[in-house]
C-alpha cells in the first residue's frame, strides 16, 4: 500500500514537474543588464588577465558566449535607440549623444521591446540610465510631471537618471516625477549659458575632487565635488551622490524582482558603470590597480552579482533569461583625470580589437555579451553574428507576438542562435561610428569618411579615410591590412549594398 502511494506521489509530481518545465518553457522572466562604455576586453571571461570579473564569468559558464556580437552603434544613446526599437538610430533624425534636457526620441506609436512584452504578459521595468530624452518637443518640466518618457513607450514602472552622470540634471526620476524635490527649490537646466550662482569647475577648481580633462567640456555645474557637462541649479535634496549610484539601482532593480516574482516579468537594468565620472564606492576604490576605471569595473561585476543572488534566493534563476551586453566600445580619457591612463597597467580593454568608443572599428560595436536560461540554453560559445537591434524581433516570434510592417525595420529573427539552438545569426549587419561599414559574413566595408584618423582627446583611432576600406575579419580582426585595392569588385558589390540599405531613408 505505502509503495503504491509512493507510486502515486511519483506521478504526480513527475506531472506537476513536466507541466511546470513547460510553463517555464513558454514564459521566463527576462533580464538584460546593460553596461556602459565597457569594452569586449574589459571582462575575464573574454581573455581579460589584469582584471577579474566573476560575476560576469558565472552568466559566461553557466550560459553561452558570444564572439561576434555587437551594439549597433559606438556611443549611447544610438545603441539604445536601436536596442529598445528595432531599428537602426541613423534612420532617426536627432539620434545623437543627447543633452540631459533633450525631449524624448523614442516613438510612442509604435512597438518597442518593452511594449511587445507588455502585450506577451510580462511586468516591464527601466532603471538605471536611460538617455533617450524626456518629454515633448520642449524637452521635460522637471518641477511637474515629465511625460512622454520610459511609461509611455511600454515600461511599467522606472528609476532612471535622464542622460549620463557627467550630465546635468543630476539626479533621479521615478516614472513621471523627480525623487525627493522640493517645491520649494525648483530645478533649471541648461545647456547653452550658465544659470544659479553653483560654483563651476572652470570658475571654481580648488572645490573638485576629480579634475576635468582639458578641452572637454567637462567644467559646468559642480555636483558632489565633480564638475558636469552644462549647468543647474535648484533640486538640492533631489541630488545623488557619485559613489551611491550603482548600489541605488542595483537597490532598486533587487526590489522590481522581488515584488514580481509571482509574475513574469522584464527588465532592462541599465548600468551607469563605467561611464565617466568614474567614482566607485568606498569598498572598490584602489582594489583593482587600474585607477577608478577599474574599480568601476569591479563595482560593475558586484551589481550583476547581486542580480543573480536575488534571482538565487528568490527560486527564479531556472526560469530567467539573464542578457548581458554594453553599449559601445571602451574609452580610458572621457573627460576626467581618474587614472584610466596612467593606471592602465597593460590591461586591453578592447581586447584583439582596434579603436573603441565613437569608432567604426570593431573595438566600436563589437560587445560582450552573454545569455544564461539554465537548462534550456546550451552552455557554450558561439561565433553567431548577432545584433542587439534583433533582441526585439527575436523575443516578439519567441513570446508570439506580432510585429507591423512598421516596427522593427532593422531586427531580424535570431532566436535560435540566442538560445543556442544554431551557430546561424545574421548574415550581415551596419555598423555605425561617424561612418557607417557593412559587414557580410567575414568581409567588412567601411565607407570613405572625411575626418581625423585619431580622436585626439580620448585617443582612439576613428576608423576613418578618404578611400573606402575593406578587411577579412575572419583573418584580421584588428583591421590592420585594408585589403580594398586587392578587391576591388566585393568593395563595389558591398558598397552597393550598403547605399541599398540607406535608401531606405531617415525617420522624422
Amino acid at each position: 500500500m505505502v509503495i503504491k502511494i509512493i507510486g502515486v506521489a511519483i506521478l504526480f509530481f513527475a506531472s506537476f514537474s513536466i507541466k511546470a518545465q513547460k510553463n517555464i518553457s513558454q514564459k521566463p522572466n527576462i533580464i538584460i543588464l546593460y553596461a556602459d562604455d565597457l569594452g569586449y576586453g574589459d571582462v575575464s571571461c573574454n581573455g581579460a588577465t589584469k582584471i577579474y570579473t566573476p560575476n560576469i564569468d558565472r552568466i559566461a559558464n553557466e550560459g553561452l558566449r558570444f564572439t561576434n556580437a555587437h551594439s549597433t552603434a559606438s556611443t549611447c544613446t544610438p545603441s539604445r535607440y536601436s536596442l529598445l526599437t528595432g531599428e537602426y538610430a541613423w534612420r532617426k533624425k536627432g539620434a545623437n549623444i543627447l543633452p540631459g534636457d533633450a525631449p524624448l526620441i523614442i516613438p510612442t506609436n509604435r512597438a518597442t521591446l518593452p511594449s511587445m512584452l507588455q502585450k506577451a504578459g510580462y511586468k516591464t521595468a527601466a532603471i538605471g540610465k536611460w538617455h533617450l530624452g524626456m518629454g515633448g518637443k520642449n524637452g521635460p518640466d522637471w518641477n511637474g510631471i515629465i511625460k512622454p518618457g520610459p511609461n509611455e513607450v511600454g515600461f511599467d514602472y522606472s528609476f532612471v537618471f535622464p542622460a549620463t552622470a557627467d550630465r546635468v540634471p543630476t539626479i533621479y526620476v521615478e516614472n513621471h516625477r523627480v525623487v525627493a524635490l522640493d517645491k520649494n527649490d525648483s530645478i533649471e537646466v541648461s545647456y547653452h549659458h550658465k544659470i544659479g550662482n553653483d560654483p563651476t569647475g572652470k570658475e571654481n577648481p580648488d572645490l573638485l575632487k576629480m579634475k576635468p580633462s582639458p578641452d572637454q567640456g567637462h567644467d559646468g555645474t559642480i555636483v558632489n565635488g565633480i564638475s558636469r557637462i552644462g549647468w543647474m541649479k535648484g533640486g538640492e535634496r533631489s541630488r545623488w551622490v557619485d559613489e551611491e549610484l550603482e548600489d541605488d539601482f542595483t537597490g532598486q532593480a533587487q526590489t522590481f524582482i522581488e515584488q514580481n516574482k509571482s509574475h513574469p516579468f522584464f527588465l532592462y537594468f541599465a548600468l551607469t558603470d563605467i561611464h565617466v565620472p568614474r567614482m566607485p564606492d568606498t569598498r572598490f576604490k584602489g582594489k583593482s590597480g587600474l585607477g577608478y576605471r577599474g574599480d568601476a569595473i569591479l563595482q560593475l561585476d558586484f551589481a550583476v552579482g547581486q542580480i543573480l543572488k536575488t534571482l538565487d534566493y528568490l527560486g527564479l534563476s531556472k526560469n530567467t533569461i539573464v542578457i548581458f551586453s554594453s553599449d559601445n566600445g571602451p574609452v580610458l580619457d572621457d573627460g576626467y583625470e581618474d587614472g584610466a591612463v596612467e593606471q592602465l597597467n597593460g590591461h586591453t580593454p578592447a581586447g584583439p580589437l582596434s579603436g573603441g568608443k565613437y569608432s567604426i572599428f570593431e573595438g566600436g560595436t563589437r560587445m560582450p555579451l552573454i545569455i544564461r536560461w539554465p537548462g534550456v540554453i546550451k552552455k557554450g560559445v558561439s561565433n553567431a553574428m548577432i545584433r542587439q537591434v534583433d533582441l526585439l524581433r527575436s523575443f516578439a516570434a519567441f513570446t508570439h507576438q506580432s510585429l507591423s510592417s512598421e516596427d522593427a525595420p532593422d531586427s531580424y529573427d535570431v532566436l535560435n542562435a540566442l538560445l543556442g539552438k544554431s551557430d546561424k545569426g545574421r548574415e550581415s549587419l551596419i555598423e555605425e561610428g561617424g561612418a557607417l561599414a557593412l559587414v557580410k559574413g567575414d568581409w567588412k566595408y567601411i565607407e570613405a569618411h572625411k575626418g581625423p584618423k585619431l580622436f585626439k582627446l580620448v585617443n582612439i583611432a576613428s576608423g576613418y579615410e578618404e578611400e573606402p576600406q575593406l578587411y577579412n575579419l575572419k583573418n584580421d580582426v584588428s583591421e590592420k591590412n585594408n585589403l580594398a585595392s586587392k578587391y576591388p569588385n566585393l568593395v563595389k558589390q558591398l558598397s552597393e549594398e550598403l547605399e541599398k540599405i540607406k535608401s531606405k531613408g531617415y525617420r522624422q
